[in-house]
């Protein structure tokens, strides 16, 4: 098996607690990425990243940290960071679509800065022996955006750059752009992952066959709508393994249990678990059934409950 199955990080969901329950429970992930480091005003990394990258935490699973920023000197900073804890790659997220990024500078709002990634490039290879790699789509706009930034990575050595075949306006509305993926594999000099819409082991398989030069993709929003994807991806296999709804049961009550002790307050962990089953509900019988009796679940007891009826459904 040449290929490799990688986690896209998605803020708020892969963290630790996520990664190590789903290596444990299902497995299939080769690499998991980390959410993103991001800044405020203040040099400073955040106590909920510091607590998500300790090594401690991270023992069962290889992780690679990822960072979000436009400034030089954070990005310095945060190769500082993860360096101090042991990691030896960094991840730059030149991906994420959400305006409030986006308008920043920063995410996919930083592709069609050319000018401004080869300063930080340039800095972090002169100044660190940090090894870089990056999150990307194929623009904002338009997707000749990323095909003229690959002037500027060309002159770096990065490990890879992973490409969500979405633009960033687009943010996760419409369908993966092939044809412009296709364009960054024909001129592209680095190894390039593929990232999209891997939502069922038959795409996984289209993706594969269309794009044969490429041996790594990553699953995102579909490893949490469907933690079994992987694994079964691994295995050749749609046959989900026998038990499966007890196995995601204990899955999920060991995630829940981790963030209800983490969490102060049963509003925190109602609003968590709930944007959860936005993409648990979607491999249940009926999604919009589910998504509903979670909603409506007003404490803890009926939440557990309402889960418990969800799971017996399924059977």
């Amino acid at each position: 098996m040449s290929y490799k199955l990688l986690s896209s990080p998605l803020q708020g969901f892969t963290d630790y607690n996520f990664r190590n329950a789903h290596q444990k429970f299902f497995g299939g992930i080769d690499t998991y990425y980390a959410p993103y480091i991001r800044f405020n005003k203040k040099m400073v990394i955040k106590g909920s990243y510091q607590r998500d990258l300790n090594p401690e935490v991270n023992t069962s699973l290889d992780l690679i940290p990822q960072v979000m920023t436009a400034d030089a000197d954070q990005f310095i900073f945060a190769i500082k960071y993860i360096q101090s804890l042991g990691y030896k790659e960094l991840n730059w997220n030149l991906g994420c679509p959400y305006p409030m990024v986006t308008n920043s500078g920063m995410g996919s709002g930083l592709i069609c800065n050319p000018e401004k990634i080869d300063h930080i490039l340039d800095r972090a290879h002169s100044e660190t022996d940090v090894t870089v790699s990056m999150k990307m789509r194929l623009g904002y706009e338009n997707s000749n955006e990323i095909l003229e930034s690959f002037s500027v990575l060309d002159k770096y050595p990065l490990k890879s750059i992973a490409i969500h075949a979405r633009l960033g306006k687009q943010l996760y509305k419409g369908g993966v752009d092939l044809q412009g993926f296709q364009k960054c594999v024909d001129v592209a000099k680095h190894t390039l992952y593929y990232n999209g819409d891997i939502t069922t082991v038959a795409q996984f398989k289209k993706m594969k066959e269309q794009f044969p030069s490429i041996q790594h993709f990553m699953i995102g929003r579909g490893l949490i709508a469907d933690p079994f994807l992987p694994s079964m991806i691994k295995n050749n296999s749609t046959e989900y393994p026998k038990g499966r709804w007890q196995i995601f049961k204990e899955f999920h009550d060991t995630i829940y249990h981790q963030y209800d002790e983490l969490l102060s307050g049963p509003t925190p962990i109602k609003m968590k678990m709930l944007g959860f089953w936005e993409f648990f509900s979607l491999a249940t019988n009926n999604p919009k059934k589910t998504y509903k009796a979670i909603k409506k679940a007003g404490n803890q007891f009926k939440y557990k409950q309402a889960v418990a009826d969800i799971i017996k459904d399924q059977r």
